[in-house]
C-alpha cells in the first residue's frame, strides 16, 4: 500500500474518533485475552461515506494491479462482509464470507456464498491483531480447495509473531494503514502525547504479557 495512503487511512481514523488510549493501571481487553493500551475500532468507518469509499478506491487499485487473476473476494464475519462485499461488487468478482464457526442448523455452512476448488482468493478483514480468526478462515478456505493469495485489511497492529504465522502459510498481508503509521499521525497531529509512546512501543513488542 502507499505510504501515503497510509497516512491518510490514519488520520481519517484519528479524525472520527476510532482510536482510543487507556494506560495502566486502566486497559482494554481483547476477545483473545490480551490487555492493550490501545484500541482502534475500525467497525466506525462504516459510518462514514467518505472513508469507505476511499478504503474502496485503495483496495480496488491494489488487487488490480497486483491480482489481476483473483477469482472471488472472502469477507471475515463479521468485520469484513460490509467492506468485502463492497470490494468485490467494484471488481464485478464473486463474494463469499467466512464464519467463526460451522452453523449447527439449516445446511451448516462455514463459507456462506459459492466457491469452487482451484479458485483464487482474496481475504478481506476490518482487522490483524493476533491474526488468529483470519488464519482459521484461511484454513477453512484451502480446506475447501481454493488457493489464498493475500489478506487485506483496513488496518494492522503489526505484531512480528502475527507476521510470522501468516508467512508460514504464505499468505501476504496488505493493510491499507499499520501500527507505526497511525502513531507517528497521532505524535504529529497531537492526538497522542510523546509521553505515551515508550508504553505503546513496548507494548507492541510483548502484548501478550503487557499488563500482568
Amino acid at each position: 500500500m502507499k505510504k501515503q495512503d497510509q497516512r491518510t487511512y490514519a488520520d481519517l481514523l484519528l479524525g472520527i474518533g476510532a482510536v482510543s488510549l487507556k494506560m495502566l493501571p486502566d486497559y482494554y481487553t481483547w476477545a483473545s485475552g490480551w490487555r492493550s493500551p490501545i484500541y482502534c475500532d475500525n467497525r466506525k468507518t462504516l459510518s462514514h461515506v467518505e472513508i469507505r469509499e476511499f478504503v474502496l478506491q485503495c483496495a480496488v487499485e491494489f488487487i488490480e494491479k497486483e491480482y489481476p487473476h483473483i477469482d472471488v473476494i472472502a469477507g471475515i464475519a463479521n468485520g469484513g462482509i460490509a467492506m468485502g462485499a463492497l470490494i468485490a461488487g467494484k471488481l464485478r468478482k464473486p463474494f463469499v464470507y467466512v464464519r467463526e464457526s460451522q452453523k449447527t442448523h439449516g445446511l451448516e455452512n462455514v463459507i456462506e456464498g459459492v466457491l469452487t476448488p482451484d479458485q483464487n482468493v482474496g481475504i478481506f478483514e476490518d482487522l490483524l491483531s493476533t491474526g488468529g480468526s483470519t488464519l482459521k478462515a484461511v484454513t477453512t478456505l484451502k480446506n475447501a480447495g481454493t488457493n489464498v493469495l493475500f489478506t487485506m485489511a483496513n488496518f494492522s497492529y503489526q505484531f512480528a509473531s502475527m507476521e510470522e504465522r501468516f508467512a508460514a502459510e504464505n499468505i501476504q498481508l496488505h493493510p491499507i494503514s499499520n501500527y507505526e503509521t497511525l502513531i507517528a499521525v497521532a505524535v504529529e497531529k497531537g492526538y497522542i502525547k510523546e509521553d505515551d509512546l515508550p508504553i505503546l512501543t513496548e507494548w507492541r513488542k510483548t502484548p501478550e504479557t503487557w499488563g500482568l
